[in-house]
Protein backbone atom coordinates (compact mmCIF):
# COMPACT_ATOMS: atom_id res chain seq x y z
CA UNK A 1 0.00 0.00 0.00
CA UNK A 2 1.25 3.37 -0.70
CA UNK A 3 2.27 5.42 2.09
CA UNK A 4 0.08 9.02 2.16
CA UNK A 5 2.98 12.38 1.92
CA UNK A 6 -0.18 15.01 1.68
CA UNK A 7 -0.80 16.71 4.63
CA UNK A 8 -4.60 16.78 4.74
CA UNK A 9 -4.90 20.31 7.12
CA UNK A 10 -8.82 19.37 7.11
CA UNK A 11 -8.48 15.85 8.77
CA UNK A 12 -6.12 16.95 10.91
CA UNK A 13 -8.12 20.03 12.27
CA UNK A 14 -10.88 18.05 13.24
CA UNK A 15 -8.87 15.71 15.58
CA UNK A 16 -7.20 18.94 17.05
CA UNK A 17 -11.09 19.73 17.38
CA UNK A 18 -12.17 16.51 19.28
CA UNK A 19 -8.93 16.35 21.65
CA UNK A 20 -9.97 20.27 22.58
CA UNK A 21 -13.52 18.86 23.03
CA UNK A 22 -12.58 15.88 25.53
CA UNK A 23 -9.56 17.50 27.62
CA UNK A 24 -11.88 20.71 28.52
CA UNK A 25 -13.59 18.72 30.76
CA UNK A 26 -10.71 16.14 32.03
CA UNK A 27 -8.78 19.96 32.78
CA UNK A 28 -11.61 20.52 35.71
CA UNK A 29 -10.03 18.49 38.51
CA UNK A 30 -7.01 21.08 39.29
CA UNK A 31 -9.19 24.31 39.57
CA UNK A 32 -11.24 22.39 41.47
CA UNK A 33 -9.01 20.92 43.83
CA UNK A 34 -8.57 24.06 46.49
CA UNK A 35 -12.78 23.66 46.67
CA UNK A 36 -12.64 19.83 46.62
CA UNK A 37 -9.96 20.16 49.45
CA UNK A 38 -12.06 22.24 51.47
CA UNK A 39 -15.52 20.76 51.16
CA UNK A 40 -14.10 17.00 52.06
CA UNK A 41 -10.80 17.91 54.10
CA UNK A 42 -8.66 16.33 52.15
CA UNK A 43 -4.52 16.45 52.35
CA UNK A 44 -2.35 16.72 49.33
CA UNK A 45 -1.80 13.18 49.49
CA UNK A 46 -5.18 12.57 49.36
CA UNK A 47 -5.64 14.82 46.54
CA UNK A 48 -2.46 13.12 44.52
CA UNK A 49 -4.21 9.71 44.94
CA UNK A 50 -7.21 11.29 43.19
CA UNK A 51 -4.80 11.90 39.96
CA UNK A 52 -3.38 8.64 40.28
CA UNK A 53 -6.89 7.42 39.94
CA UNK A 54 -7.22 9.06 36.68
CA UNK A 55 -4.28 7.52 35.95
CA UNK A 56 -4.88 3.74 36.69
CA UNK A 57 -6.47 2.80 33.49
CA UNK A 58 -3.34 3.85 31.19
CA UNK A 59 -1.99 0.39 32.68
CA UNK A 60 -4.32 -0.88 30.11
CA UNK A 61 -3.17 1.33 27.31
CA UNK A 62 -1.30 -1.35 25.59
CA UNK A 63 -4.42 -3.95 25.73
CA UNK A 64 -6.47 -0.94 24.15
CA UNK A 65 -3.57 -0.71 21.60
CA UNK A 66 -4.30 -4.07 20.44
CA UNK A 67 -8.09 -3.75 20.87
CA UNK A 68 -7.57 -0.34 18.66
CA UNK A 69 -6.27 -2.48 15.77
CA UNK A 70 -8.89 -4.73 15.64
CA UNK A 71 -11.88 -1.94 16.10
CA UNK A 72 -13.01 0.80 14.62
CA UNK A 73 -10.76 3.48 16.35
CA UNK A 74 -13.08 6.33 15.22
CA UNK A 75 -15.77 5.78 17.73
CA UNK A 76 -12.94 5.88 20.31
CA UNK A 77 -12.85 9.80 19.30
CA UNK A 78 -16.19 10.46 19.09
CA UNK A 79 -18.15 9.23 22.33
CA UNK A 80 -15.39 10.10 24.86
CA UNK A 81 -16.21 13.73 25.12
CA UNK A 82 -19.74 12.64 26.36
CA UNK A 83 -17.88 10.09 28.78
CA UNK A 84 -15.91 12.71 30.13
CA UNK A 85 -18.47 15.66 30.56
CA UNK A 86 -20.68 13.38 32.02
CA UNK A 87 -17.66 11.77 34.89
CA UNK A 88 -16.09 15.53 35.28
CA UNK A 89 -19.62 16.80 35.22
CA UNK A 90 -20.54 15.17 38.31
CA UNK A 91 -17.79 15.65 40.45
CA UNK A 92 -19.30 18.60 41.97
CA UNK A 93 -21.75 16.72 43.36
CA UNK A 94 -19.67 14.27 45.22
CA UNK A 95 -20.09 13.61 48.82
CA UNK A 96 -17.24 11.74 49.60
CA UNK A 97 -13.76 9.99 48.61
CA UNK A 98 -15.22 7.19 46.97
CA UNK A 99 -17.78 8.75 44.85
CA UNK A 100 -14.73 11.01 43.89
CA UNK A 101 -12.81 7.88 42.97
CA UNK A 102 -15.07 5.85 40.70
CA UNK A 103 -16.08 9.33 39.04
CA UNK A 104 -12.36 10.22 38.21
CA UNK A 105 -11.66 6.47 37.50
CA UNK A 106 -14.84 6.55 34.95
CA UNK A 107 -12.89 9.55 33.56
CA UNK A 108 -9.56 8.02 33.17
CA UNK A 109 -10.82 5.10 31.06
CA UNK A 110 -12.23 7.72 29.02
CA UNK A 111 -8.75 9.18 28.49
CA UNK A 112 -7.18 6.00 27.40
CA UNK A 113 -9.86 5.19 25.42
CA UNK A 114 -9.63 8.29 23.41
CA UNK A 115 -5.38 8.97 23.82
CA UNK A 116 -3.94 5.89 23.04
CA UNK A 117 -5.77 5.61 19.12
CA UNK A 118 -5.97 9.42 18.02
CA UNK A 119 -2.40 10.33 17.48
CA UNK A 120 -2.25 7.18 15.05
CA UNK A 121 -5.06 8.83 13.14
CA UNK A 122 -3.59 12.10 13.18
CA UNK A 123 0.22 10.39 11.74
CA UNK A 124 -1.86 8.88 8.33
CA UNK A 125 -3.54 12.31 7.99
CA UNK A 126 0.08 14.24 8.57
CA UNK A 127 1.79 12.40 5.56
CA UNK A 128 5.17 13.11 5.76
CA UNK A 129 4.90 16.36 8.27
CA UNK A 130 4.35 14.08 11.25
CA UNK A 131 5.62 16.76 13.62
CA UNK A 132 3.27 19.48 12.59
CA UNK A 133 0.44 17.16 12.42
CA UNK A 134 1.18 16.07 16.10
CA UNK A 135 1.59 20.10 17.12
CA UNK A 136 -1.69 21.12 15.55
CA UNK A 137 -3.16 17.74 17.72
CA UNK A 138 -1.80 18.54 20.88
CA UNK A 139 -2.65 22.32 20.78
CA UNK A 140 -6.06 21.10 20.90
CA UNK A 141 -5.17 19.14 24.29
CA UNK A 142 -3.41 22.14 25.44
CA UNK A 143 -5.91 24.79 24.46
CA UNK A 144 -8.46 22.73 26.57
CA UNK A 145 -6.27 23.04 29.58
CA UNK A 146 -6.28 26.77 29.18
CA UNK A 147 -10.48 26.66 29.11
CA UNK A 148 -11.28 24.24 30.81
CA UNK A 149 -9.97 26.01 33.93
CA UNK A 150 -11.84 29.13 33.32
CA UNK A 151 -14.86 26.82 32.40
CA UNK A 152 -15.20 25.58 35.28
CA UNK A 153 -14.68 28.49 37.54
CA UNK A 154 -17.23 30.58 35.74
CA UNK A 155 -19.55 27.72 36.20
CA UNK A 156 -18.70 27.62 40.23
CA UNK A 157 -19.10 31.39 39.88
CA UNK A 158 -22.21 31.17 38.19
CA UNK A 159 -24.29 28.52 39.84
CA UNK A 160 -22.24 26.92 42.37
CA UNK A 161 -19.63 23.90 42.91
CA UNK A 162 -22.29 21.45 43.20
CA UNK A 163 -24.18 22.60 39.81
CA UNK A 164 -21.47 22.14 37.54
CA UNK A 165 -23.19 19.40 35.92
CA UNK A 166 -24.95 21.78 33.77
CA UNK A 167 -21.85 21.72 31.92
CA UNK A 168 -22.79 18.27 30.83
CA UNK A 169 -24.71 18.98 27.24
CA UNK A 170 -21.85 20.84 26.19
CA UNK A 171 -19.99 17.16 26.08
CA UNK A 172 -22.87 15.66 24.57
CA UNK A 173 -23.00 18.40 21.86
CA UNK A 174 -19.25 17.89 21.16
CA UNK A 175 -19.61 14.18 20.57
CA UNK A 176 -22.79 14.51 18.51
CA UNK A 177 -20.94 16.66 16.23
CA UNK A 178 -18.00 14.83 16.16
CA UNK A 179 -20.07 11.52 14.63
CA UNK A 180 -21.00 13.70 12.08
CA UNK A 181 -17.81 15.37 11.38
CA UNK A 182 -16.28 11.75 11.20
CA UNK A 183 -19.02 9.52 10.08
CA UNK A 184 -17.67 9.13 6.51
CA UNK A 185 -13.58 9.74 7.40
CA UNK A 186 -13.26 6.31 6.88
CA UNK A 187 -14.04 6.53 2.73
CA UNK A 188 -11.27 9.74 2.64
CA UNK A 189 -8.57 7.91 4.57
CA UNK A 190 -7.67 4.42 6.22
CA UNK A 191 -9.21 5.20 9.83
CA UNK A 192 -10.26 1.41 9.82
CA UNK A 193 -7.21 0.58 8.40
CA UNK A 194 -5.74 -2.92 8.07
CA UNK A 195 -5.40 -4.40 10.71
CA UNK A 196 -1.28 -3.81 12.10
CA UNK A 197 0.83 -7.13 12.27
CA UNK A 198 3.52 -7.77 14.68
CA UNK A 199 5.20 -9.62 17.50
CA UNK A 200 4.71 -7.37 20.35
CA UNK A 201 7.00 -9.07 22.92
CA UNK A 202 9.30 -9.09 20.05
CA UNK A 203 8.99 -5.37 19.39
CA UNK A 204 9.01 -4.79 23.16
CA UNK A 205 12.88 -6.75 23.46
CA UNK A 206 14.20 -4.55 20.27
CA UNK A 207 12.86 -0.83 21.69
CA UNK A 208 13.26 -1.15 25.29
CA UNK A 209 16.47 1.35 25.05
CA UNK A 210 13.91 3.71 23.69
CA UNK A 211 11.29 3.26 25.92
CA UNK A 212 13.35 3.19 28.80
CA UNK A 213 15.06 6.93 27.74
CA UNK A 214 11.38 7.45 27.53
CA UNK A 215 10.61 6.58 30.63
CA UNK A 216 13.70 8.30 32.04
CA UNK A 217 12.61 11.77 30.20
CA UNK A 218 8.92 11.36 31.36
CA UNK A 219 10.14 10.98 34.86
CA UNK A 220 12.65 13.83 35.46
CA UNK A 221 9.65 16.22 33.44
CA UNK A 222 6.86 14.84 35.28
CA UNK A 223 7.68 16.51 38.58
CA UNK A 224 7.64 19.85 37.86
CA UNK A 225 4.80 19.53 35.30
CA UNK A 226 2.70 18.10 37.75
CA UNK A 227 3.54 20.19 40.46
CA UNK A 228 2.44 23.23 37.84
CA UNK A 229 -0.61 21.65 36.24
CA UNK A 230 -1.81 19.96 39.38
CA UNK A 231 -1.12 21.82 42.25
CA UNK A 232 -1.10 25.46 41.09
CA UNK A 233 -4.03 26.73 41.96
CA UNK A 234 -3.96 25.00 45.30
CA UNK A 235 -0.53 26.77 45.83
CA UNK A 236 -1.56 30.26 45.01
CA UNK A 237 -4.83 29.88 47.14
CA UNK A 238 -2.24 29.08 49.82
CA UNK A 239 -0.53 32.02 49.72
CA UNK A 240 -3.37 34.03 49.78
CA UNK A 241 -4.70 34.38 46.17
CA UNK A 242 -8.41 34.35 44.78
CA UNK A 243 -9.53 31.43 43.28
CA UNK A 244 -10.19 33.27 40.12
CA UNK A 245 -6.51 34.48 40.31
CA UNK A 246 -5.25 31.16 40.39
CA UNK A 247 -7.68 29.86 37.72
CA UNK A 248 -6.02 32.72 35.68
CA UNK A 249 -2.97 31.79 36.05
CA UNK A 250 -3.78 28.08 35.41
CA UNK A 251 -5.12 29.16 31.96
CA UNK A 252 -1.78 31.66 31.34
CA UNK A 253 0.36 28.49 31.63
CA UNK A 254 -1.78 26.12 29.34
CA UNK A 255 -2.31 29.27 26.74
CA UNK A 256 1.16 29.68 26.59
CA UNK A 257 1.91 25.72 26.10
CA UNK A 258 -0.34 25.47 23.10
CA UNK A 259 1.75 28.53 21.65
CA UNK A 260 4.80 26.08 22.52
CA UNK A 261 3.01 22.81 21.41
CA UNK A 262 1.93 24.06 18.07
CA UNK A 263 5.46 25.63 17.68
CA UNK A 264 7.40 22.33 18.93
CA UNK A 265 6.40 20.00 16.48
CA UNK A 266 7.45 22.06 13.09
CA UNK A 267 10.31 23.11 14.98
CA UNK A 268 11.24 19.36 14.94
CA UNK A 269 10.43 18.46 11.67
CA UNK A 270 13.30 21.26 10.67
CA UNK A 271 16.47 20.67 13.14
CA UNK A 272 15.43 17.53 14.70
CA UNK A 273 13.73 16.51 17.46
CA UNK A 274 17.01 16.02 19.82
CA UNK A 275 17.53 19.48 19.67
CA UNK A 276 14.25 20.62 20.62
CA UNK A 277 13.92 18.91 23.19
CA UNK A 278 17.54 20.00 24.54
CA UNK A 279 16.28 23.59 23.91
CA UNK A 280 13.21 23.34 25.75
CA UNK A 281 14.45 20.81 28.46
CA UNK A 282 17.14 24.12 29.50
CA UNK A 283 14.40 26.69 28.99
CA UNK A 284 12.07 24.83 31.30
CA UNK A 285 14.73 24.61 34.10
CA UNK A 286 15.75 28.25 34.07
CA UNK A 287 12.17 29.94 34.01
CA UNK A 288 11.10 27.72 36.67
CA UNK A 289 13.67 28.89 38.97
CA UNK A 290 12.66 32.05 37.58
CA UNK A 291 8.91 31.61 38.60
CA UNK A 292 10.12 30.15 42.04
CA UNK A 293 11.72 33.18 43.23
CA UNK A 294 9.10 36.02 41.30
CA UNK A 295 6.01 34.37 40.98
CA UNK A 296 5.71 36.74 38.21
CA UNK A 297 2.89 35.78 35.60
CA UNK A 298 4.84 36.53 32.76
CA UNK A 299 7.75 34.66 33.75
CA UNK A 300 4.82 31.70 34.11
CA UNK A 301 3.92 32.09 30.25
CA UNK A 302 7.42 31.95 29.23
CA UNK A 303 7.83 28.66 31.45
CA UNK A 304 4.18 27.47 29.72
CA UNK A 305 6.03 27.85 26.19
CA UNK A 306 9.07 25.68 27.04
CA UNK A 307 7.43 22.78 29.59
CA UNK A 308 4.75 21.52 27.08
CA UNK A 309 6.90 21.82 24.11
CA UNK A 310 8.01 18.49 24.67
CA UNK A 311 4.38 16.51 23.69
CA UNK A 312 4.54 16.75 20.45
CA UNK A 313 8.38 16.14 19.77
CA UNK A 314 8.14 12.84 21.89
CA UNK A 315 5.01 11.85 19.82
CA UNK A 316 6.42 12.85 16.72
CA UNK A 317 9.49 10.33 17.75
CA UNK A 318 7.36 7.42 18.46
CA UNK A 319 5.43 7.74 14.90
CA UNK A 320 9.44 8.06 14.01
CA UNK A 321 10.17 4.55 15.26
CA UNK A 322 10.73 1.83 12.50
CA UNK A 323 7.92 -0.30 13.79
CA UNK A 324 4.97 -2.26 11.75
CA UNK A 325 2.49 -1.46 14.79
CA UNK A 326 2.68 2.16 15.54
CA UNK A 327 -0.83 2.05 17.55
CA UNK A 328 1.00 -0.47 19.57
CA UNK A 329 3.88 1.59 20.00
CA UNK A 330 1.62 4.83 20.64
CA UNK A 331 -0.20 2.86 23.63
CA UNK A 332 2.98 1.90 25.25
CA UNK A 333 3.93 5.92 25.43
CA UNK A 334 0.73 6.46 26.78
CA UNK A 335 1.03 3.63 29.21
CA UNK A 336 4.58 5.13 30.21
CA UNK A 337 3.82 8.53 30.20
CA UNK A 338 1.18 7.98 32.49
CA UNK A 339 2.47 5.16 34.90
CA UNK A 340 5.46 7.51 35.28
CA UNK A 341 3.14 10.53 36.20
CA UNK A 342 1.01 8.47 38.46
CA UNK A 343 3.79 7.61 40.75
CA UNK A 344 5.72 10.84 40.63
CA UNK A 345 2.88 12.94 41.47
CA UNK A 346 1.78 10.65 44.37
CA UNK A 347 5.59 11.40 45.58
CA UNK A 348 4.74 15.07 45.33
CA UNK A 349 1.68 15.01 47.36
CA UNK A 350 3.80 13.11 50.19
CA UNK A 351 6.62 15.86 49.82
CA UNK A 352 3.91 18.47 49.82
CA UNK A 353 3.00 17.39 53.10
CA UNK A 354 5.92 17.32 54.47
CA UNK A 355 7.99 20.04 53.33
CA UNK A 356 5.48 22.26 51.86
CA UNK A 357 4.65 23.48 48.37
CA UNK A 358 7.08 25.72 47.76
CA UNK A 359 10.27 23.76 48.83
CA UNK A 360 8.97 21.01 46.73
CA UNK A 361 9.03 23.35 43.85
CA UNK A 362 12.78 23.83 44.15
CA UNK A 363 13.12 20.79 44.32
CA UNK A 364 11.38 19.82 41.34
CA UNK A 365 13.18 22.21 39.05
CA UNK A 366 16.58 20.01 40.66
CA UNK A 367 15.28 17.03 39.41
CA UNK A 368 13.53 18.31 35.99
CA UNK A 369 17.79 19.05 35.49
CA UNK A 370 17.54 15.11 34.01
CA UNK A 371 15.84 15.55 31.01
CA UNK A 372 18.70 17.26 29.49
CA UNK A 373 21.05 14.21 29.14
CA UNK A 374 17.74 12.17 28.38
CA UNK A 375 17.20 14.12 25.45
CA UNK A 376 20.58 13.53 23.85
CA UNK A 377 19.97 9.87 24.43
CA UNK A 378 16.36 10.33 23.15
CA UNK A 379 17.00 9.95 19.25
CA UNK A 380 19.93 7.40 19.74
CA UNK A 381 17.72 4.64 20.63
CA UNK A 382 14.38 5.27 18.70
CA UNK A 383 15.53 2.46 15.90
CA UNK A 384 15.28 -1.23 17.19
CA UNK A 385 18.28 -3.16 18.80
CA UNK A 386 19.77 -6.40 16.88
CA UNK A 387 18.06 -9.45 18.46
CA UNK A 388 18.70 -13.13 17.40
Amino acid sequence: MKQNTEFKKTDVMILSLAHLAHDTFSAFLAPLLPLLIDKLGMSLSMTAFLDIIRRIPALFNPFLGLLAEKTGIKYFVILTPAITAISMGLVGLANSFAMLFILLFVAGISAALFHVPSPVIVKEASGNKVGTGMSFFMVGGELARTLGPLLVISAVSLWSLEEIYRLIPLGLIASLVLYVKLKNLDGDRQVQKPKEKGDTRKLLRRYWPYFSVIAGFLCFQAAMKSALTLYLPVYLVGQGESLWFAGISLSVLQFSGVIGTFCAGNISDKIGRRKTLFFSSIGSVVTMMVFIYTQNIFVLSVLGLFLFASGPVLMASIQDTDSSMPTFMNSMYMFINFGVGAVVVFALGIVGDWIGLEKTYELCTVFALGTIPMAFLLTRFNRPIATE
